[in-house]
């Protein structure tokens, strides 16, 4: 008899922890599994690549109406006479509104949340909460299922999340997953009393996809590569760093005006990045193109990649740079020796724009710096997939 699992995500909204998951599902056996996959929004650019084994759904009831713009939200709650969801829904747009911290925010405001979402009752052998915050409050509150674990896509204590929020709710996990060795240790050095759960699967990366779709051509007028092109795919939010890679194309642009500096992703800080653009006069130079389904052509394109983040768990899109050979220069996170290692396959660099600029110019005025990286990045491609779901199989059939 097959084993029923859940997935829990937010929405498939372009994102590393997104992409894993269609990645995990792809590798799945589904003559062992009927899988379900539970999303708060049915949205997202990777929607359509959800396979058809997969039944995906939606939380439903109120908290549609709950996650609708406040003045709306209230006004139908009212109507209804559901005066205590209103209340609610008021609390929880004033968090949102005065807590500038937003993963702190996303806790806090959890127990208005909770309020619009139904218990599930249908029960599952294993749930998944695919990523932290309210997925995993969500799984513990709201799923009836025999195990239940939690995932960390991040360095935790880089993340600004309240290790005092989280700890009953990590407690009563089976297992907490992250995606590197350098973030099990984040966690084990905020929650040590749960250490023994704590396991690590790496990001399942799939060598032949990712080398299929970047053969793809682009039709793209605003992506005109040269031989001094940066490609970075981010999300448009803090944490990524793009503003500091503005900063570093200011810089680099003054040394050579040919750069051309694309990014692919889309977040909450576009209209402040975009005025810092135009603010530095770079709006020949460094391009927001949004989100691609495929961007795999674009870094494939690349004359250098680069990652400006302030903090990353283990990048998806990194090790999806490294599978198509593209010398990468990323700033010094706390897990960026995870994946590279300094001047054989790829760049450290600082995590000021002055010195992000000046290793991006390093690499881009030196063919033969640029042939040894693509070398020995093309010496170590691998494919994981086999390995990392034997290891998830295993905490399944524990």
């Amino acid at each position: 008899m097959k084993k029923k699992l859940l997935f829990i995500m937010p929405s498939l909204d372009s994102g590393g922890g997104e992409k894993s998951l269609i990645n995990l599902l792809t590798t799945l056996d589904f003559n062992q599994y009927d899988v379900e996959l539970r999303l708060f929004a049915k949205r997202g650019l990777f929607l359509d690549l959800v396979l058809n084994e997969v039944k995906v759904t939606e939380i439903s009831g109120d908290y549609q109406h709950f996650s609708k713009a406040v003045l709306s939200s209230v006004l139908y709650f009212i109507s209804r006479l559901k005066i205590e969801l209103a209340i609610h829904r008021i609390i929880f747009f004033i968090k949102n509104s005065f807590i500038k911290n937003k993963a702190i925010a996303e806790q806090q405001t959890w127990e208005n949340k909770a309020v619009a979402i139904p218990k599930f009752k249908e029960e599952y052998d294993t749930a998944i909460a695919f990523i932290e915050k309210s997925s995993i409050y969500y799984l513990i509150n709201k799923v009836n299922a025999k195990q239940k674990i939690g995932w960390i896509h991040t360095n935790y204590t880089s993340s600004g999340l309240n290790a005092d929020f989280d700890r009953d709710y990590f407690s009563q996990l089976d297992y907490l997953v992250t995606v590197s060795p350098e973030c099990q240790q984040s966690l084990n050095a905020n929650f040590p009393e749960i250490q023994s759960k704590i396991k690590v699967v790496h990001n399942i990366v799939s060598v032949k996809t990712v080398q299929q779709l970047a053969s793809e051509n682009i039709n793209d007028t605003q992506f005109k590569p040269n031989d001094f092109t940066i490609v970075t795919v981010a999300r448009l939010s803090q944490e990524k760093g793009i503003d500091t890679a503005v900063e570093a194309c200011k810089i680099a642009v003054e040394s050579n005006k040919k750069i051309k500096w694309y990014v692919i992703g889309e977040g909450n800080e576009r209209a402040k990045l975009q005025q810092l653009i135009a603010d530095y006069q770079l709006q020949n130079h460094f391009f927001l193109l949004g989100l691609r389904a495929n961007p795999y052509p674009y870094v494939k394109h690349a004359t250098v990649y680069v990652q400006p983040s302030r903090y990353e768990g283990k990048s998806i899109a990194i090790d999806e740079a490294k599978i198509l050979a593209k010398p990468i220069v990323v700033t010094n996170f706390t897990t960026a020796k995870d994946q590279i290692n300094h001047l054989k396959n790829g760049i450290i660099s600082g995590n000021d724009a002055t010195q992000l600029a000046n290793d991006i110019l390093m690499v881009l005025n030196d063919k033969n710096l640029q042939n040894n990286l693509s070398v020995h990045l093309t010496q170590g491609i691998q494919d994981n997939s086999a390995e990392e779901i034997t290891q998830f199989y295993s905490m399944l059939n524990a």
